[in-house]
């Protein structure tokens, strides 16, 4: 256990450092929140890009997004199957294309239109990914990773950068044993991931609660018409809402002052912060 959460602590170190390098060098929050999330997706340990998670039918369905707070552009792609950074996809989206959100198979040709890296099925499949289906499908499960015994979730990323822009993106593999075609909150804009001028958001769980409230632009709506602090405007969300909406899960944020926010109604969540000139704070527990 103690040689398990050493490697996610490295995994999620790196990432930070990833995100932190694009601001540390006056860089923008949107190639900030890309960049450390970049980094999640090649990562094994996170359910993200090549360590995402299988469907009943033993394939492998991407999602991700990404929003930039300052002009509400927002990109996305679901369903994917082919593309090693989903992310990077969904900002390819929102630039070059008049659209926000392209799903499955037309997503994953646009993606290789524009240049991408393909992979095969091979490159995204792991063994402890493969191990956590087939103890689904013995319990008829479908299981959502916090619930899991190793607890290896949905990434995100949310960042301000020295111009006061903020930035958020979410990449994921769903839910183990999810119904192939499934997609869940993670790629649609207010529900798994949001940005204004306010807050930027990215969020984790059961997608289909974090749907029905529209969780990630609820907390926005929080501190906007409420006066809530980020904290209060997280816990208010992922510890009342997406509960009372049928589900659970975590979040992340940030403000425009840049403090940040975490709440999360689950056992633990994966989580770090990196403040101009300090430390990278990592949590995992409540």
């Amino acid at each position: 256990m103690a040689a398990r959460e050493a490697e996610h602590r490295a995994a999620l170190e790196a990432a930070l450092a990833a995100g932190g390098a694009v601001l540390v060098r006056g860089g923008g929050a949107l190639d900030a929140v890309d960049q450390a999330v970049r980094a999640l997706e090649d990562c094994p340990l996170f359910n993200a890009g090549r360590g995402a998670t299988f469907t009943v039918a033993g394939t492998i369905e991407m999602d991700a997004a990404l929003m930039d707070g300052t002009t509400r552009r927002a990109g996305a792609v679901a369903g994917v199957q082919r593309i090693r950074n989903p992310v990077t996809a969904a900002r390819v989206v929102m630039e070059r294309t008049p659209h926000v959100l392209l799903i499955g198979q037309a997503a994953d040709a646009f993606a290789e239109a524009e240049g991408f890296d393909l992979a095969p099925a091979e490159y995204f499949r792991t063994e402890h990914r493969w191990q956590q289906l087939q103890a689904a499908l013995a319990t008829q499960r479908i299981a959502l990773d916090h619930d899991l015994p190793a607890r290896m979730g949905t990434v995100g990323a949310v960042a301000r950068d020295r111009s006061g822009r903020l930035a958020a993106a979410t990449s994921t593999g769903g839910m183990t044993n999810k119904r192939a075609g499934r997609v869940g909150d993670s790629p649609l804009i207010g529900a798994g991931t949001w940005a204004d001028a306010t807050v930027a958001v990215s969020c984790t769980g059961v997608g289909e609660a974090f749907i029905r409230c529209a969780a990630a632009h609820e907390l926005s709506a929080l501190m906007r018409h409420r006066g809530h602090a980020v904290q209060r405007a997280a816990v208010e969300v992922a510890e009342v809402l997406v509960p009372a909406s049928g589900g659970s899960g975590g979040l992340i944020a940030v403000d425009a002052a840049g403090e940040p926010g975490f709440a999360f109604g689950t056992p633990g969540m994966y989580r770090g912060v990196l403040r101009d000139g300090a430390a990278p704070e990592i949590g995992i527990y409540a």
